[in-house]
């Protein structure tokens, strides 16, 4: 059987949990590598070469795709990289694509996920549009080296709570949404069930490990410095900083109930990740 689904950011927290669950349930697919050598080995993935930044990519990687999953690299900002993928999806006859956007997409201006939104709308493709909150995984990706080595959370959201979803959640619902109908020209905010403060994710880690980490809150020029210190990109700093603003001013605090009707579940709660990923933390006993 061809694989018809085309999955990007197989080497990144949700993409990559798409990939295993689709895996899983033995349905074939491709996953989008920058090289063919690149991302998870799995049974039922297809390697497909695939760079946003590369056009000459995208046809090979669309032929025989009626299904993709869109996700935007977190060094890439500009939007216009996604016109000309966008174009190709349509002249190979895509016929729905699923792209993660952000929590409050819809009404953030200044986000790259609204601006490619918008494109997506433009082109006239059938779309799912998932909109999650910030994801609980990135404190074990992106953060993981500052709880690790320095026992903190160093971002600048202030006393603003987070309805932290876990990817695990999110994964599960793009598996429907690219595998069976009726999720077509739809958009769901999907979130966790509780609102946090980062101080008390820092004390249920504090808690469940035994080991006290804290919430340091630095300044949004404070934050600017540590990850440019660490050689990331003007660009993408900017956006992460951004997205903890609407944390900080309130924006990123609102609970919904879209994932439990879709799951039929409960979304799995911070408590839980932080007990599933304590290696990933402090691989060690200490």
């Amino acid at each position: 059987m061809n694989p018809s689904v085309l999955v990007t950011g197989v080497t990144g927290n949700v993409g990559g949990e798409i990939a295993k669950l689709l895996n899983e349930k033995r349905i074939p697919f491709k996953s989008a590598v920058r090289s063919t050598g690149g991302g998870p080995e799995l049974e039922y993935a297809q390697r497909t070469e695939f760079d946003l930044l590369r056009p000459a990519t995208f046809a090979p990687a669309l032929a025989g795709v009626e299904r993709l999953f869109l996700i935007r690299p977190p060094a890439i900002a500009d939007p216009k990289y996604f016109e000309p993928l966008l174009e190709e999806a349509r002249r190979q006859g895509v016929k729905h694509i699923v792209f993660l956007s952000l929590l409050g997409a819809q009404t953030l201006f200044f986000v790259p996920h609204r601006k490619i939104e918008k494109r997506i709308l433009k082109s006239a493709l059938p779309y799912t549009f998932l909109r999650p909150s910030f994801f609980t995984q990135n404190l074990n990706t992106t953060h993981l080296e500052e709880i690790r080595e320095d026992r903190r959370i160093y971002v600048p959201a202030g006393k603003g709570r987070t309805s932290f979803i876990d990817v695990r959640d999110i994964a599960e619902v793009a598996v429907r949404a690219l595998t069976e109908n009726g999720f077509e020209n739809r958009a769901y905010d999907l979130t966790g069930s509780e609102a946090l403060t980062y101080e008390e994710v820092a004390a249920r880690m504090t808690e469940e490990w035994g080991i006290p980490i804290s919430y340091a809150n630095p300044s949004m020029g404070e934050f600017k410095a540590y990850w440019h210190s660490r050689g990331l990109p003007a660009d993408q700093i900017n956006v992460m900083a951004g997205i903890y603003l609407t944390a900080k001013i309130g924006f990123a605090k609102k609970v919904t109930p879209d994932l439990e009707r879709l799951l039929g579940r409960k979304p799995l709660s911070v408590s839980q990740y932080v007990r599933d990923y304590r290696a990933e933390f402090f691989p060690e006993p200490l």
